[in-house]
């Protein structure tokens, strides 16, 4: 149900951005947010957004300032603008959905959404 799009390679300091839609026509999550994984790491939080209302967005501590989430509510789809890209940015990206609302501390757990993305991967060249 949830479709990424966008990664690809990049040199340090550069720009990527990517796109997630959740298709179905009944599914309309109340949270959407980004998770990435390095090899040999588990996978963790990037940003999180809320999808409906004022939108409000959550960011891990060593995105913030570089990373962007923005939302198009008509087309259930999030967004991921990455600015600044560092080597140690290189991971598969994955999109994930929350159908109920969360507290923003529980939003940092993979366990506490519902549906993934197939992961889309992003290289950042140094």
């Amino acid at each position: 149900q949830l479709q990424a799009s966008g990664g690809g390679l990049v040199q340090a300091g550069g720009s990527l951005g990517l796109s997630c839609e959740a298709s179905a026509r009944t599914f309309r999550p109340y949270h959407m947010g980004w998770f990435r994984q390095a090899p040999g790491n588990e996978r963790e939080f990037v940003a999180a957004i809320v999808l409906s209302g004022g939108g409000r967005a959550y960011y891990t501590d060593s995105v913030k300032g570089r990373f962007t989430i923005s939302r198009d509510k008509a087309k259930n789809t999030v967004y991921l603008q990455m600015n600044g890209l560092k080597s140690e940015d290189t991971a598969v990206y994955y999109c994930a959905a929350r159908a109920g609302r969360a507290i923003a501390v529980l939003l940092t757990y993979a366990r506490e959404y519902d549906y993934w993305g197939q992961g889309t991967l992003v290289t950042v060249s140094s």
